[in-house]
């Protein structure tokens, strides 16, 4: 079969590719815009890519368009798919009836920390040699691709709420009917399809509605909003992760064992142990490269739901010892003379604020750390969350943040004006040079530069680096 998806580069029409190639489809696709690692993936699997959205497309020969949510009316390839009457399907649906039917799936959904937790929770399977098939919302080190096809009966998916496709507004995670889930957190985010929490918490109540009696749903128990959500109904069993009496962590005394950093590991050496209790008993020993309270809490939720396919937790806590981590989640770039540049994902204001602190609890006091912010994803640019962005930046020496001067990145807020709380520590810019000068100028030996953004921000990773580096020779 000829399948022609429309909205391939993101991170999840592109894993929909690579699982619709590895089962021997023909897959082309087109967008409007590519970026590594997604690019570079699709091109390594022999997928054909069309930059844009023409009509000419329809006639490409495809049996079937797959539609991702990107896609609205209006757009010239869909209208010519409606007026011709050609056979299309959502990404998640597509995905449902021909890859998750018959499997045990299992379910990785909260506002943060899906990705790296769904990374986990496959890496884990794997360890345990289940050769799970998955989809995450990112590359894991540990796999080098963000989605695999295997013949195993297991498989690992990232639950993102956000919807379908132009024609289908339930949340993506729906269609998955999950015998496991985890319920990482749960906060307002996607204001551009959501009114307020309630609406989102109500998406995740039909998830745990479609999970079975014999499933199991492992929930984030400092939640408030979690809790609300299983009050309404809940016909699972249920286990909570970060409270006393179910999933928790306990700190070690001593220090940790040295980790080797990896050339391309999402984290370098560090140092992070912790002892995980289940119901007050011993249930193994973390002992591994990542840092702050967010990966601890991740840890332990795949932990728990590694457990319900029958992995003993003291070998999976084992296991994440050699767990390396996500690209693009406080991935090391580069050092030049003692400054270090980081790529982060992070770009809610609680995603900015924990990846600060993983940071500073990573340098312990050593060298500053100066963020590098662009606000990009669609809440952001509504300015629903201005007014928690500079609090959740206060933790930096100093704040550099971009927004397009015009284009799909421009702002409908005052960038600026949001920072003002922060003083002559933050700086907003519309022009990248400007940005990078500034950073270049600022920084010395020992600092961190934390780059945080869920695009490509115009390679700006690279060109700190290059700044760096030039300023070195001269």
């Amino acid at each position: 079969m000829h399948i022609h998806i429309l909205g391939i580069c993101g991170t999840f029409m592109g894993g929909v590719a690579v699982l619709a190639r590895q089962a021997g489809h023909r897959v082309t696709g087109c967008d409007a815009g590519v970026y590594p690692p997604m690019s570079t993936q699709l091109e390594a699997q022999g997928i054909d890519l069309i930059e844009g959205f023409d009509a000419g497309q329809a006639s490409i020969g495809a049996d079937l368009f797959v539609v991702g949510n990107v896609v609205t009316r209006g757009n010239p390839l869909m209208e010519a798919i409606l007026d011709l009457g050609l056979p299309y399907v959502s990404g998640p649906q597509w995905l449902a009836e021909h890859v998750l039917a018959g499997k045990w799936v299992l379910a990785v959904a909260g506002t943060h920390g899906k990705t790296t937790t769904t990374a986990m929770l496959a890496y884990l399977l794997e360890e345990a040699g289940l050769e799970p098939g998955f989809l995450i919302g990112g590359v894991p080190v540990d796999f080098g691709v963000s989605a695999r096809l295997t013949a195993s009966n297991f498989f690992v998916i990232e639950a993102d709420e956000y919807d379908t496709a132009f024609f289908d507004k339930r949340s993506k995670f729906v269609h998955y009917r999950p015998r496991t889930v985890i319920l990482n957190n749960l906060e307002f985010d996607h204001a551009d399809i959501f009114a307020d929490l309630a609406a989102i918490q109500t998406q995740f109540h039909h998830l745990v509605r479609t999970v079975p009696r014999i499933g199991r749903i492992v929930a984030n128990g400092r939640e408030k909003a979690l809790d609300a959500v299983l009050e309404r109904g809940c016909w699972s069993e249920v286990e909570r992760f970060g409270v006393a009496g179910g999933w928790d962590a306990v700190p070690v005394p001593g220090p940790a064992q040295p980790h080797a950093a990896q050339p391309h590991a999402a984290q370098p050496a560090g140092d992070g142990r912790f002892a995980v209790e289940w119901q007050f008993g011993p249930a193994g020993e973390v002992d591994w490269a990542l840092q702050g309270e967010h990966n601890t809490l991740n840890a332990l939720a795949a932990i728990a739901a590694a457990r319900h396919v029958g992995m003993t937790p003291v070998a999976a806590a084992a296991a994440l010892g050699r767990f390396k981590g996500v690209r693009r989640r406080m991935e090391v770039r580069g050092s030049i003379d003692g400054i270090t540049v980081y790529d982060d994902f992070a770009h809610h204001p609680t995603a900015i604020r924990t990846t600060i602190a993983g940071l500073r609890a990573r340098i312990a006091g050593k060298g500053r750390i100066l963020a590098v912010l662009e606000p990009r994803s669609n809440t952001m640019k509504l300015g629903v969350m201005k007014a928690a962005l500079s609090e959740s930046l206060r933790d930096a020496e100093q704040v550099y943040a971009y927004h397009a001067p015009s284009g799909r990145g421009v702002l409908d807020w005052d960038l600026a004006g949001a920072l003002a709380p922060l003083g002559e520590r933050a700086r907003a810019f519309d022009d990248l040079k400007q940005l990078v000068a500034a950073v270049a100028a600022q920084a010395r030996p020992g600092d961190q530069i934390l780059v945080m953004s869920n695009g490509g921000f115009g390679g700006v990773h690279q060109k700190l680096l290059d700044a760096l580096s030039g300023r070195e020779h001269h």
